[in-house]
């Protein structure tokens, strides 16, 4: 079938690959490093704990099956070593069958991993690259042209991420829509970047013309990737332009730069189209069926878009594979930060020797200027972000942070950039304090060499230590 394939995408689908196996490689090797202290046999939230309760048809994944550290950190690194061997384009050694089954894995690994992350892996980011990983599966390799269908369907996911933000946007927050937004979001942002600082201390008519400029790429330019070529490679360079001023400004995990994956499989190079054979009777079956099951799926993020009620970042189903996105429909105008501080002294007093733990990229030392991480994810860094929001959203985890940092907890301490306490010589106790931050003038920046400016708000956490049992006392 001449119309099944699309031979002058051959490019854009090599490139997409290629770059979606890095984002791939990025997010096993996040989970990889970090999994021990949150959801870890000893984590703050086990998986053992969590398979006990929710039921496979919940939640498929391996571990739902066999649970052990030493399982999930070999399941990570072979997720790792997948993702990179698609990198490298192992797959366009392999029959189409075999490239299919290749790109298959990574999807069913990571989608193992989500399913029982919890709290740590509930980021729009997470059903992102599972969706568009499990279309990936169905691109095909060397042999064969990009499926026509399967490109449309990319192009659909870009439209709900980019014009289901924007929605959220004008039905959310008021200062959206009176263009103020960005007045507060580049200092109020869950990780700040490098150069949130100077982004922050841009003049406020710029700050219109960003809000503007973010308006009419979420809801005006979407509708243009269904329009002929060169219109939708022109809109879709300009989502890439976006997203990379996003990746400037802050520190958004993966979203951003899969965002930009995704938009490149909209453009067409101008360079050769390969000489692909045509496309296999089975091939074309399978993908059409799963390209008709995609799209009934996409009934409820499709009424979603349109309603009232609009929700962010949410799956319809297990596997991930139709979901809803959308970021910061409200912004809030203060920053607060949650400070962990241990002490040796017992009994602990206001004047004790009380010493901060600092996080890697959350904000601690007014001194310590932000760095960038994304793509990479500090999933302990964005949840302290929202426990300082409200301590509601701390309740199921904060207090193993903090039993783990009072008993010394090695996994736990090397998520931190610095403890004051060796492993081996912990506090006695641990207390947590709630701070207002506000990044600095121009002038407190020369003065005193301090990005932020911090001032106390009130106790989150009183002075608490491990107890003679298990738990913990006050």
């Amino acid at each position: 079938m001449d119309w099944f394939t699309a031979p002058d995408y051959w490019l854009s689908r090599l490139v997409f690959q290629r770059a979606l196996a890095v984002v791939y490689l990025v997010a096993f090797l996040g989970a990889a490093l970090q999994f021990r202290a949150l959801i870890g046999e000893r984590g703050m939230l086990p998986v053992p704990r969590f398979v006990a309760r929710v039921p496979w048809r919940q939640a498929p994944s391996v571990f739902q099956w066999r649970y052990s550290d030493r399982f999930f950190a070999a399941w990570s690194w072979a997720g790792c070593a997948v993702a990179a061997a698609l990198a490298a384009g192992v797959d366009g050694y392999l029959p189409l069958w075999g490239g299919m089954l290749l790109w298959l894995a990574p999807w069913a690994m990571y989608l193992s991993v989500v399913n029982v992350g919890q709290t740590w892996y509930s980021f729009g980011w997470e059903s992102l690259l599972l969706e568009v990983g499990f279309l990936a599966v169905f691109l095909g390799n060397d042999e064969v042209a990009p499926p026509v269908v399967v490109l449309f369907l990319l192009r659909w996911v870009l439209f709900r991420v980019e014009f289901g933000a924007g929605l959220i946007k004008m039905r959310g927050d008021a200062c959206w829509r009176k263009l103020t937004c960005l007045d507060y979001h580049h200092e109020t942002q869950p990780m700040p970047g490098p150069l949130s600082w100077f982004f922050h201390r841009l003049p406020k008519p710029v700050h219109r013309v960003e809000v503007a400029a973010n308006h009419v790429t979420q809801l005006a330019v979407p509708v243009l990737l269904f329009t002929p070529q060169p219109v939708a490679t022109a809109a879709a360079a300009l989502m890439v332009v976006t997203q990379l001023w996003l990746v400037l400004s802050g520190n958004f995990s993966w979203l951003n730069w899969i965002t930009v994956v995704v938009a490149l499989s909209a453009v067409r190079f101008p360079t050769g189209s390969g000489h692909p054979r045509g496309a296999p009777v089975w091939y074309e079956v399978v993908v059409l069926v799963v390209a008709a099951g995609l799209l009934a799926l996409s009934y409820r993020p499709a009424r979603n878009l349109v309603s009232r009620r609009q929700v962010m970042n949410r799956s319809f189903d297990p596997l991930h594979l139709v979901n809803t996105y959308g970021a910061f429909g409200s912004v809030t105008r203060v920053r607060q930060e949650v400070v962990v501080e241990g002490t040796a002294d017992d009994p602990p007093r206001e004047d004790s020797d009380w010493r901060e733990y600092e996080f890697r990229g959350k904000p601690g030392d007014p001194r310590h200027w932000p760095r960038q991480f994304a793509p990479y994810h500090l999933r302990l860094d964005w949840l302290m972000w929202f426990a300082a929001l409200s301590p509601a959203y701390a309740g199921s985890w904060f207090g193993g942070l903090v039993e783990r940092l009072l008993e010394g907890d090695r996994d736990t301490l090397r998520l931190l950039r610095r403890s004051p306490f060796p492993p081996d010589a912990p506090p006695r106790y641990v207390r947590a304090r709630l701070y207002r931050y506000r990044f600095t003038t121009w002038r407190e920046l020369r003065e005193t060499g301090a990005c932020w400016d911090r001032t106390y708000v009130r106790e989150f956490l009183g002075p608490t230590r491990l107890s003679t049992t298990a738990g913990r006392e006050p």
